[in-house]
Protein backbone atom coordinates (compact mmCIF):
# COMPACT_ATOMS: atom_id res chain seq x y z
CA UNK A 1 0.00 0.00 0.00
CA UNK A 2 1.50 3.16 -0.89
CA UNK A 3 0.45 4.92 2.31
CA UNK A 4 2.37 2.37 4.02
CA UNK A 5 5.55 2.28 2.34
CA UNK A 6 8.35 3.12 4.08
CA UNK A 7 11.08 3.43 1.73
CA UNK A 8 9.75 6.72 0.22
CA UNK A 9 9.28 7.78 3.61
CA UNK A 10 12.93 7.40 5.30
CA UNK A 11 14.05 8.96 1.61
CA UNK A 12 11.93 12.38 2.08
CA UNK A 13 12.36 12.54 6.02
CA UNK A 14 16.17 12.33 4.72
CA UNK A 15 15.56 14.83 2.75
CA UNK A 16 13.57 17.41 5.44
CA UNK A 17 16.81 16.70 7.28
CA UNK A 18 18.73 18.06 4.59
CA UNK A 19 16.52 20.99 3.87
CA UNK A 20 16.15 22.25 7.79
CA UNK A 21 20.26 22.13 7.85
CA UNK A 22 20.35 24.43 4.77
CA UNK A 23 17.40 26.68 6.39
CA UNK A 24 19.33 26.64 9.88
CA UNK A 25 22.23 28.04 7.61
CA UNK A 26 20.96 30.31 5.28
CA UNK A 27 18.29 31.76 8.50
CA UNK A 28 21.88 32.92 9.85
CA UNK A 29 23.12 34.27 7.21
CA UNK A 30 20.69 36.67 6.42
CA UNK A 31 20.05 37.87 10.32
CA UNK A 32 24.18 38.41 10.04
CA UNK A 33 23.53 40.20 6.46
CA UNK A 34 20.87 41.96 6.45
CA UNK A 35 19.48 42.43 9.64
CA UNK A 36 22.62 43.49 11.54
CA UNK A 37 20.50 46.81 13.20
CA UNK A 38 17.40 44.73 14.52
CA UNK A 39 19.93 41.73 16.02
CA UNK A 40 22.03 44.35 17.23
CA UNK A 41 19.26 45.77 19.23
CA UNK A 42 18.31 42.45 20.31
CA UNK A 43 21.81 41.61 21.63
CA UNK A 44 21.23 38.09 19.31
CA UNK A 45 24.35 36.17 18.92
CA UNK A 46 23.48 35.45 15.52
CA UNK A 47 27.15 33.67 15.61
CA UNK A 48 26.17 31.34 18.13
CA UNK A 49 23.08 30.50 16.47
CA UNK A 50 25.48 29.59 13.37
CA UNK A 51 27.88 27.63 15.10
CA UNK A 52 25.29 25.15 16.63
CA UNK A 53 25.24 23.34 13.21
CA UNK A 54 28.59 21.68 14.55
CA UNK A 55 26.37 20.61 17.15
CA UNK A 56 23.56 18.89 15.83
CA UNK A 57 23.73 16.41 14.08
CA UNK A 58 21.84 15.36 10.59
CA UNK A 59 19.52 12.57 12.27
CA UNK A 60 17.87 15.50 14.92
CA UNK A 61 17.22 18.05 11.89
CA UNK A 62 13.75 16.13 12.30
CA UNK A 63 12.83 16.10 15.45
CA UNK A 64 10.66 17.82 17.70
CA UNK A 65 13.20 19.82 19.61
CA UNK A 66 15.81 21.03 16.52
CA UNK A 67 13.17 21.91 14.31
CA UNK A 68 11.04 23.57 16.54
CA UNK A 69 13.81 25.95 17.64
CA UNK A 70 14.82 26.56 13.72
CA UNK A 71 11.12 27.04 12.90
CA UNK A 72 10.97 30.13 15.94
CA UNK A 73 14.37 31.48 14.39
CA UNK A 74 12.53 31.61 10.81
CA UNK A 75 9.22 33.02 12.51
CA UNK A 76 11.56 35.68 13.98
CA UNK A 77 13.34 36.49 11.00
CA UNK A 78 9.60 36.94 9.61
CA UNK A 79 8.89 39.63 12.02
CA UNK A 80 11.92 41.53 12.07
CA UNK A 81 11.38 41.93 8.32
CA UNK A 82 7.48 43.27 9.14
CA UNK A 83 9.33 45.53 11.52
CA UNK A 84 11.54 46.91 8.91
CA UNK A 85 8.44 47.35 6.71
CA UNK A 86 6.30 48.95 8.99
CA UNK A 87 9.21 51.88 9.77
CA UNK A 88 8.88 52.63 6.12
CA UNK A 89 5.41 51.74 5.01
CA UNK A 90 3.13 55.00 4.29
CA UNK A 91 -0.35 53.60 4.27
CA UNK A 92 -0.07 51.81 8.02
CA UNK A 93 -4.03 51.00 7.80
CA UNK A 94 -3.75 48.96 4.27
CA UNK A 95 -0.46 47.20 5.43
CA UNK A 96 -2.29 46.28 8.93
CA UNK A 97 -5.25 44.60 6.99
CA UNK A 98 -2.92 42.95 4.99
CA UNK A 99 -0.86 41.30 7.64
CA UNK A 100 -3.75 40.91 10.00
CA UNK A 101 -4.82 38.72 6.96
CA UNK A 102 -1.75 36.47 6.45
CA UNK A 103 -1.54 36.00 10.18
CA UNK A 104 -4.74 34.65 10.45
CA UNK A 105 -3.24 31.83 8.38
CA UNK A 106 0.26 31.81 9.18
CA UNK A 107 0.24 31.93 13.12
CA UNK A 108 -2.89 29.55 14.16
CA UNK A 109 -0.76 26.91 15.88
CA UNK A 110 1.23 29.37 17.69
CA UNK A 111 -0.33 31.64 19.36
CA UNK A 112 1.43 34.86 18.18
CA UNK A 113 -1.51 36.35 16.70
CA UNK A 114 -3.48 36.94 20.17
CA UNK A 115 -0.34 38.91 20.65
CA UNK A 116 -0.31 40.83 17.55
CA UNK A 117 -3.75 41.56 17.66
CA UNK A 118 -4.83 41.06 21.26
CA UNK A 119 -8.51 42.87 20.62
CA UNK A 120 -8.80 40.26 17.57
CA UNK A 121 -8.98 43.39 14.92
CA UNK A 122 -6.51 44.49 12.66
CA UNK A 123 -5.71 47.59 14.64
CA UNK A 124 -2.59 49.65 13.22
CA UNK A 125 -2.30 51.36 16.50
CA UNK A 126 0.74 50.11 18.41
CA UNK A 127 1.21 47.54 15.73
CA UNK A 128 5.02 48.15 15.18
CA UNK A 129 5.43 48.13 19.05
CA UNK A 130 3.70 45.19 19.46
CA UNK A 131 5.63 43.11 16.66
CA UNK A 132 9.28 44.00 18.31
CA UNK A 133 7.97 43.33 21.45
CA UNK A 134 6.81 39.80 19.94
CA UNK A 135 10.10 39.53 18.37
CA UNK A 136 12.23 40.62 22.02
CA UNK A 137 10.16 37.74 23.33
CA UNK A 138 11.56 35.24 20.66
CA UNK A 139 15.24 36.07 20.42
CA UNK A 140 14.73 35.29 24.34
CA UNK A 141 13.31 32.15 23.93
CA UNK A 142 15.53 31.40 21.42
CA UNK A 143 18.79 32.25 22.77
CA UNK A 144 17.94 30.41 26.14
CA UNK A 145 17.32 27.51 24.13
CA UNK A 146 20.51 27.99 22.54
CA UNK A 147 22.25 27.64 25.43
CA UNK A 148 21.76 24.67 26.77
CA UNK A 149 22.11 22.59 23.93
CA UNK A 150 25.36 22.06 24.52
CA UNK A 151 26.61 23.90 27.40
CA UNK A 152 29.88 22.84 26.59
CA UNK A 153 29.95 25.19 23.22
CA UNK A 154 28.42 27.99 24.46
CA UNK A 155 31.58 28.23 26.84
CA UNK A 156 33.63 27.56 24.14
CA UNK A 157 32.05 30.20 21.80
CA UNK A 158 32.11 32.65 24.54
CA UNK A 159 36.02 32.14 24.90
CA UNK A 160 36.24 32.24 20.78
CA UNK A 161 34.74 35.92 21.04
CA UNK A 162 37.24 37.59 23.28
CA UNK A 163 34.43 37.77 26.02
CA UNK A 164 35.13 37.90 29.96
CA UNK A 165 31.45 36.97 30.38
CA UNK A 166 28.19 36.84 28.31
CA UNK A 167 25.06 37.16 30.68
CA UNK A 168 21.90 35.73 28.86
CA UNK A 169 18.60 36.51 30.52
CA UNK A 170 15.99 33.84 30.49
CA UNK A 171 13.13 32.61 32.54
CA UNK A 172 12.46 29.29 34.18
CA UNK A 173 8.53 29.50 34.02
CA UNK A 174 6.58 26.12 33.17
CA UNK A 175 6.79 26.04 29.22
CA UNK A 176 3.47 24.27 27.62
CA UNK A 177 4.38 23.59 24.59
CA UNK A 178 7.21 21.77 25.65
CA UNK A 179 6.22 20.31 28.51
CA UNK A 180 9.26 21.96 31.09
CA UNK A 181 8.41 22.51 34.42
CA UNK A 182 8.99 25.60 36.41
CA UNK A 183 12.52 25.87 37.95
CA UNK A 184 14.51 23.52 35.44
CA UNK A 185 16.47 23.60 32.52
CA UNK A 186 16.07 21.51 28.97
CA UNK A 187 19.32 20.17 27.78
CA UNK A 188 20.39 18.59 24.51
CA UNK A 189 18.34 17.40 22.06
CA UNK A 190 16.73 14.54 23.29
CA UNK A 191 14.53 15.59 26.76
CA UNK A 192 16.88 15.54 29.23
CA UNK A 193 16.54 18.20 31.66
CA UNK A 194 18.22 19.26 35.13
CA UNK A 195 16.44 20.79 38.10
CA UNK A 196 17.53 23.59 40.30
CA UNK A 197 17.17 22.69 44.41
CA UNK A 198 14.10 23.49 46.36
CA UNK A 199 15.89 27.17 47.67
CA UNK A 200 16.52 28.30 44.06
CA UNK A 201 13.46 26.97 43.02
CA UNK A 202 11.40 29.48 45.27
CA UNK A 203 13.52 32.30 44.40
CA UNK A 204 12.83 31.82 40.58
CA UNK A 205 9.22 31.64 41.59
CA UNK A 206 9.26 35.10 43.92
CA UNK A 207 11.05 36.61 40.63
CA UNK A 208 8.27 35.43 38.50
CA UNK A 209 10.74 33.40 36.66
CA UNK A 210 12.80 35.62 35.45
CA UNK A 211 16.61 34.66 35.80
CA UNK A 212 20.12 35.84 34.23
CA UNK A 213 22.28 32.73 32.88
CA UNK A 214 26.13 34.00 33.43
CA UNK A 215 28.78 32.30 31.34
CA UNK A 216 32.48 32.71 31.69
CA UNK A 217 35.21 30.32 31.13
CA UNK A 218 34.21 28.02 34.47
CA UNK A 219 30.95 27.46 33.38
CA UNK A 220 27.22 28.47 33.54
CA UNK A 221 25.47 30.17 36.89
CA UNK A 222 22.29 31.17 37.09
CA UNK A 223 21.37 34.88 38.88
CA UNK A 224 17.93 35.48 40.55
CA UNK A 225 17.75 38.67 42.67
CA UNK A 226 21.24 38.71 45.28
CA UNK A 227 21.26 34.42 44.81
CA UNK A 228 23.64 32.64 42.39
CA UNK A 229 23.63 29.36 42.02
CA UNK A 230 26.16 27.39 39.59
CA UNK A 231 24.50 24.91 36.93
CA UNK A 232 26.97 23.61 35.17
CA UNK A 233 30.67 23.78 35.14
CA UNK A 234 33.62 23.14 32.36
CA UNK A 235 35.98 20.04 32.60
CA UNK A 236 38.04 18.64 30.04
CA UNK A 237 35.38 16.02 29.15
CA UNK A 238 32.08 16.10 29.84
CA UNK A 239 31.27 18.97 32.27
CA UNK A 240 29.74 18.90 35.92
CA UNK A 241 26.19 19.23 36.26
CA UNK A 242 25.07 21.02 39.91
CA UNK A 243 21.76 20.98 39.65
CA UNK A 244 19.95 17.62 39.39
CA UNK A 245 20.22 15.63 36.36
CA UNK A 246 17.43 13.50 34.97
CA UNK A 247 17.94 11.59 31.56
CA UNK A 248 15.13 11.40 28.93
CA UNK A 249 12.61 8.30 29.99
CA UNK A 250 12.60 5.49 27.24
CA UNK A 251 9.49 3.92 27.04
CA UNK A 252 10.84 2.19 24.07
CA UNK A 253 14.09 1.59 21.96
CA UNK A 254 13.36 1.03 18.36
CA UNK A 255 15.30 1.28 15.20
CA UNK A 256 14.81 4.60 14.25
CA UNK A 257 16.08 5.56 18.10
CA UNK A 258 14.46 6.03 21.34
CA UNK A 259 10.92 7.02 22.16
CA UNK A 260 10.97 9.41 25.62
CA UNK A 261 8.24 10.07 27.46
CA UNK A 262 7.94 13.74 28.78
CA UNK A 263 6.42 15.28 31.79
CA UNK A 264 2.32 15.33 31.90
CA UNK A 265 0.95 18.61 31.27
CA UNK A 266 -2.13 18.97 33.49
CA UNK A 267 -5.60 20.60 32.48
CA UNK A 268 -7.81 22.67 34.62
CA UNK A 269 -11.96 22.75 34.09
CA UNK A 270 -11.30 25.34 32.03
CA UNK A 271 -9.43 22.91 29.59
CA UNK A 272 -6.46 25.26 29.76
CA UNK A 273 -3.13 23.88 30.83
CA UNK A 274 -2.40 24.50 33.89
CA UNK A 275 1.23 23.16 35.94
CA UNK A 276 3.70 20.55 34.35
CA UNK A 277 4.43 17.46 36.59
CA UNK A 278 6.72 14.36 36.83
CA UNK A 279 4.69 11.26 35.16
CA UNK A 280 3.69 8.39 36.47
CA UNK A 281 5.57 5.11 35.55
CA UNK A 282 2.36 3.79 35.14
CA UNK A 283 1.50 5.82 32.13
CA UNK A 284 4.80 4.97 30.80
CA UNK A 285 4.54 1.37 31.07
CA UNK A 286 0.74 2.06 29.12
CA UNK A 287 3.09 3.91 26.07
CA UNK A 288 5.15 0.90 26.05
CA UNK A 289 2.63 -1.80 25.58
CA UNK A 290 0.01 0.10 23.08
CA UNK A 291 3.17 0.53 21.00
CA UNK A 292 3.90 -3.20 21.23
CA UNK A 293 0.13 -4.09 20.55
CA UNK A 294 0.79 -1.79 17.17
CA UNK A 295 3.67 -3.40 16.54
CA UNK A 296 1.91 -7.07 16.73
CA UNK A 297 -1.57 -6.34 15.36
CA UNK A 298 -0.19 -4.14 12.60
CA UNK A 299 3.87 -4.48 11.15
CA UNK A 300 3.27 -1.98 8.28
CA UNK A 301 1.87 1.03 10.17
CA UNK A 302 4.33 0.23 13.20
CA UNK A 303 7.05 0.82 11.47
CA UNK A 304 5.82 4.07 10.05
CA UNK A 305 4.76 5.04 13.59
CA UNK A 306 8.60 4.01 14.78
CA UNK A 307 9.89 6.36 12.24
CA UNK A 308 8.29 9.56 12.86
CA UNK A 309 7.29 9.53 16.69
CA UNK A 310 9.65 10.33 18.93
CA UNK A 311 8.75 12.23 22.21
CA UNK A 312 5.32 11.60 23.75
CA UNK A 313 3.58 14.03 26.27
CA UNK A 314 0.97 12.46 28.45
CA UNK A 315 -1.97 14.90 29.28
CA UNK A 316 -3.72 14.93 32.33
CA UNK A 317 -6.90 16.95 31.02
CA UNK A 318 -10.61 16.05 30.99
CA UNK A 319 -12.31 16.13 27.79
CA UNK A 320 -9.39 17.12 25.85
CA UNK A 321 -7.92 15.06 23.02
CA UNK A 322 -4.96 14.27 21.82
CA UNK A 323 -2.42 17.14 19.67
CA UNK A 324 0.43 17.69 17.84
CA UNK A 325 2.30 20.87 15.96
CA UNK A 326 3.53 21.04 12.81
CA UNK A 327 6.27 22.75 13.81
CA UNK A 328 7.25 20.31 16.27
CA UNK A 329 7.32 16.85 13.97
CA UNK A 330 7.63 13.47 16.29
CA UNK A 331 5.94 15.39 19.36
CA UNK A 332 2.80 13.97 20.61
CA UNK A 333 0.53 15.51 23.19
CA UNK A 334 -1.65 12.03 24.31
CA UNK A 335 -4.38 12.01 26.68
CA UNK A 336 -3.52 9.20 29.09
CA UNK A 337 -5.63 10.03 31.56
CA UNK A 338 -9.22 10.23 30.23
CA UNK A 339 -8.84 7.75 27.77
CA UNK A 340 -8.78 3.59 28.11
CA UNK A 341 -5.85 1.70 26.58
CA UNK A 342 -7.66 1.35 22.89
CA UNK A 343 -7.76 4.98 22.88
CA UNK A 344 -4.53 5.11 23.66
CA UNK A 345 -3.36 2.89 20.75
CA UNK A 346 -5.72 4.69 18.58
CA UNK A 347 -4.41 8.30 19.61
CA UNK A 348 -0.96 7.21 19.40
CA UNK A 349 -1.59 6.48 15.63
CA UNK A 350 -3.71 9.65 15.08
CA UNK A 351 -1.00 12.27 15.94
CA UNK A 352 1.32 10.13 14.09
CA UNK A 353 -0.52 10.44 11.29
CA UNK A 354 -0.51 14.01 11.62
CA UNK A 355 3.30 14.24 11.55
CA UNK A 356 3.01 11.81 8.18
CA UNK A 357 1.13 14.05 6.42
CA UNK A 358 3.07 16.74 7.70
CA UNK A 359 6.33 15.29 5.76
CA UNK A 360 4.17 15.26 3.24
CA UNK A 361 3.49 18.80 3.05
CA UNK A 362 6.80 19.81 3.42
CA UNK A 363 7.55 18.31 -0.14
CA UNK A 364 4.14 18.98 -2.21
CA UNK A 365 2.05 21.94 -1.98
CA UNK A 366 -1.32 19.79 -2.42
CA UNK A 367 -4.16 22.34 -2.33
CA UNK A 368 -4.79 26.12 -3.22
CA UNK A 369 -7.32 28.54 -3.10
CA UNK A 370 -8.93 27.50 -0.11
CA UNK A 371 -8.27 30.77 1.82
CA UNK A 372 -9.02 28.97 4.56
CA UNK A 373 -12.86 28.69 3.90
CA UNK A 374 -15.08 27.02 6.36
CA UNK A 375 -17.38 25.18 3.42
CA UNK A 376 -16.53 21.65 3.91
CA UNK A 377 -18.61 19.83 6.47
CA UNK A 378 -16.64 17.32 8.71
CA UNK A 379 -18.31 14.14 10.17
CA UNK A 380 -15.51 13.83 12.91
CA UNK A 381 -16.51 17.41 14.55
CA UNK A 382 -19.62 17.89 12.81
CA UNK A 383 -19.11 21.36 12.18
CA UNK A 384 -17.74 23.59 8.68
CA UNK A 385 -13.82 23.12 7.83
CA UNK A 386 -11.68 24.89 5.43
CA UNK A 387 -10.07 21.93 2.59
CA UNK A 388 -6.67 21.79 4.72
CA UNK A 389 -8.84 20.66 8.06
CA UNK A 390 -10.97 17.96 5.82
CA UNK A 391 -7.18 16.62 4.12
CA UNK A 392 -5.89 16.15 7.56
CA UNK A 393 -9.00 14.19 8.96
CA UNK A 394 -9.53 12.20 5.98
CA UNK A 395 -5.68 11.33 6.12
CA UNK A 396 -5.70 10.53 9.83
CA UNK A 397 -9.31 8.66 10.02
CA UNK A 398 -8.24 6.85 6.81
CA UNK A 399 -4.90 5.70 9.26
CA UNK A 400 -7.46 5.25 11.83
CA UNK A 401 -9.56 2.96 10.17
CA UNK A 402 -6.69 0.74 8.98
CA UNK A 403 -5.62 0.44 12.57
CA UNK A 404 -8.78 -0.72 13.73
CA UNK A 405 -9.36 -3.16 11.02
CA UNK A 406 -6.09 -5.02 11.93
CA UNK A 407 -6.32 -4.99 15.43
CA UNK A 408 -9.92 -6.26 14.46
CA UNK A 409 -8.16 -9.48 13.02
CA UNK A 410 -5.75 -9.30 15.80
CA UNK A 411 -8.37 -10.10 18.27
CA UNK A 412 -10.41 -12.65 16.75
CA UNK A 413 -9.27 -16.32 16.13
CA UNK A 414 -8.72 -19.04 18.59
CA UNK A 415 -5.62 -16.90 20.24
CA UNK A 416 -7.72 -13.78 20.11
CA UNK A 417 -8.49 -13.24 23.25
CA UNK A 418 -5.19 -14.42 24.67
CA UNK A 419 -3.89 -11.47 22.73
CA UNK A 420 -5.94 -8.74 23.46
CA UNK A 421 -6.07 -9.70 27.28
CA UNK A 422 -2.25 -9.33 27.26
CA UNK A 423 -2.83 -6.18 25.40
CA UNK A 424 -4.83 -4.88 28.62
CA UNK A 425 -7.98 -5.24 25.90
CA UNK A 426 -11.63 -6.32 27.05
CA UNK A 427 -13.81 -8.26 24.61
CA UNK A 428 -16.39 -4.83 25.00
CA UNK A 429 -12.81 -3.10 23.43
CA UNK A 430 -12.64 -5.42 20.16
CA UNK A 431 -16.35 -5.31 19.53
CA UNK A 432 -15.46 -1.90 19.89
CA UNK A 433 -12.57 -1.44 17.18
CA UNK A 434 -14.71 -2.98 14.84
CA UNK A 435 -17.59 -0.26 15.71
CA UNK A 436 -15.03 2.26 15.19
CA UNK A 437 -13.57 0.78 11.98
CA UNK A 438 -17.05 0.45 10.24
CA UNK A 439 -17.87 4.07 11.34
CA UNK A 440 -14.72 5.80 10.09
CA UNK A 441 -15.50 3.72 6.76
CA UNK A 442 -18.48 5.62 6.33
CA UNK A 443 -16.94 9.09 7.63
CA UNK A 444 -13.91 9.41 5.56
CA UNK A 445 -15.99 7.67 2.47
CA UNK A 446 -17.99 11.33 2.99
CA UNK A 447 -15.24 13.20 3.11
CA UNK A 448 -13.38 11.72 0.52
CA UNK A 449 -16.54 12.72 -1.92
CA UNK A 450 -15.83 16.31 -1.17
CA UNK A 451 -12.27 16.43 -1.57
CA UNK A 452 -13.09 14.49 -5.25
CA UNK A 453 -15.64 17.83 -5.69
CA UNK A 454 -13.02 19.98 -4.48
CA UNK A 455 -10.46 18.79 -7.05
CA UNK A 456 -12.71 17.95 -10.32
CA UNK A 457 -15.41 20.44 -9.83
CA UNK A 458 -13.28 23.30 -7.58
CA UNK A 459 -9.91 22.88 -9.06
CA UNK A 460 -8.29 23.03 -5.50
CA UNK A 461 -6.15 20.26 -5.53
CA UNK A 462 -2.38 19.75 -6.90
CA UNK A 463 -1.20 17.16 -8.89
CA UNK A 464 0.13 15.61 -5.43
CA UNK A 465 -3.17 16.12 -3.86
CA UNK A 466 -5.21 14.31 -6.04
CA UNK A 467 -2.83 11.34 -5.85
CA UNK A 468 -2.91 11.20 -2.21
CA UNK A 469 -6.11 11.46 -2.06
CA UNK A 470 -6.81 8.63 -4.88
CA UNK A 471 -4.16 6.64 -2.40
CA UNK A 472 -6.77 7.08 0.28
CA UNK A 473 -9.69 5.73 -1.24
CA UNK A 474 -7.70 2.83 -2.30
CA UNK A 475 -6.90 2.23 1.47
CA UNK A 476 -10.33 2.85 1.91
CA UNK A 477 -11.77 0.49 -0.48
CA UNK A 478 -9.50 -2.27 0.53
CA UNK A 479 -10.64 -1.49 4.82
CA UNK A 480 -14.88 -1.88 3.58
CA UNK A 481 -14.17 -4.84 1.93
CA UNK A 482 -12.25 -6.27 4.49
CA UNK A 483 -14.69 -4.57 7.17
CA UNK A 484 -17.85 -6.24 5.73
CA UNK A 485 -16.95 -9.57 7.68
CA UNK A 486 -17.76 -8.21 10.75
CA UNK A 487 -20.09 -5.24 10.24
CA UNK A 488 -23.41 -7.68 10.49
CA UNK A 489 -22.31 -8.35 13.94
CA UNK A 490 -21.54 -4.52 14.85
CA UNK A 491 -25.19 -3.56 13.54
CA UNK A 492 -26.37 -6.24 15.79
CA UNK A 493 -24.13 -5.26 18.57
CA UNK A 494 -24.78 -2.58 21.40
CA UNK A 495 -22.99 -0.49 19.15
CA UNK A 496 -25.75 -0.93 16.02
CA UNK A 497 -27.96 2.22 16.98
CA UNK A 498 -24.89 4.51 17.49
CA UNK A 499 -23.80 3.56 13.98
CA UNK A 500 -27.23 4.46 12.61
CA UNK A 501 -27.20 7.38 14.25
CA UNK A 502 -23.93 8.26 12.68
CA UNK A 503 -24.80 6.96 9.19
CA UNK A 504 -28.44 9.10 9.17
CA UNK A 505 -26.22 12.31 10.20
CA UNK A 506 -23.94 11.83 7.32
CA UNK A 507 -26.85 11.80 4.84
CA UNK A 508 -28.61 14.73 6.76
CA UNK A 509 -24.57 16.50 6.23
CA UNK A 510 -25.05 15.79 2.68
CA UNK A 511 -28.30 17.19 2.31
CA UNK A 512 -27.48 19.99 4.15
CA UNK A 513 -24.18 20.77 3.29
CA UNK A 514 -23.27 18.99 -0.09
CA UNK A 515 -22.13 18.86 -2.82
CA UNK A 516 -20.35 22.35 -2.57
CA UNK A 517 -21.19 24.37 -5.66
CA UNK A 518 -18.88 26.86 -7.11
CA UNK A 519 -21.16 29.12 -6.76
CA UNK A 520 -20.90 29.09 -2.99
CA UNK A 521 -17.42 29.74 -2.79
CA UNK A 522 -16.60 33.47 -1.56
CA UNK A 523 -13.45 34.92 -3.57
Amino acid sequence: MPLLDLHPLVKLQHEFRLSMRRLHADLCRELRIDYVDLTQELRLPVGFFDRLRSVFPLESYSTWKVVGWIETLNDLLYLLDVCRQLKMEQDRREFTAQFFAECQEKFFEHGYFDDLFPSGRPQARGLERRVFGLCRRLAGELMQEALWFDPGVSVTWMQQQKMQRWDVPGHLKDNFEKAEPPGTVSTGIAGAWCQASHDVRKAVSQASGAVVFRIDSRGIKMRVGRMVSPVWSAQEKTGQWHWAYYSPVIAVQGKAGPVTVGPTLVYGKDRQPRRVVPTDRRQVERITRAWETIRLAWPDGHEVLALLTNRIIPLHAKGVVSFSYRHRPGLSFINCFDRDNLDLIDDLIHENSHHHLNLLLRKNVMYRGDHNQQIFYSPWRRSLRPLRGILHATFTFTMGALLFQHLASWGAGRNGSVRWKQAGLSQRDLQRARFRCVEEVESVRYSLLDLQYADEQLGWLTGPGRTLVQELAEAMTHVARMSERFRPEVERSSFGPALRRHIKELQRARHTYGPIRASDVRS
